[in-house]
């Protein structure tokens, strides 16, 4: 069991609402110089803290400008639904084998991701079936 002076910061944390809990963050960040940001999953799937991630300078030079990279998995983001709720429903059916009701509830609570991490050709080719059936969507 957590000390008493741990278990009073937590009730105080309960017990402020989500503006006040987005002011805690923003002000430990400001002090202690650090940022709420999730892990940095690379390939292999394990956690890598950002220092690790970064390109490490050899000899003491100032590291180069890390070379940029071509993006290879891509995001189809359902921005907007459109006036054709139901085509766009059966896209998304089409394109995520998801039931009636899982689709019902991606395409209502736009913008929301209809798939991630494929390729450069699949994502334009998803974009181009929400599209024809109304959608507003983009790739990421």
């Amino acid at each position: 069991m957590a000390s008493e002076k741990v278990e009073a910061v937590i009730a105080s944390i309960e017990a402020l609402n989500v503006l006040e809990l987005v002011e805690l963050k923003k002000e430990l960040e400001s002090r202690w110089g650090v940022t709420a940001a999730a892990p940095v999953m690379p390939m292999g799937g394990m956690v890598m803290p950002a220092a690790a991630a970064a390109p490490a300078a050899g000899d003491g030079a100032a590291a180069a400008a890390p070379a940029v990279e071509e993006k290879t998995e891509f995001d189809v983001i359902l921005s907007a639904v459109g006036p054709n709720k139901i085509q766009v429903i059966k896209a998304v059916r089409e394109l995520t084998n998801l039931g009636l009701k899982e689709a019902k509830d991606l395409v209502e609570g736009a913008p929301k991701p209809v798939k991630e991490g494929v390729s450069k050709e699949e994502a334009e080719a998803a974009k181009a079936k929400l599209v024809e059936a109304g959608a507003t969507v983009e790739v990421k």
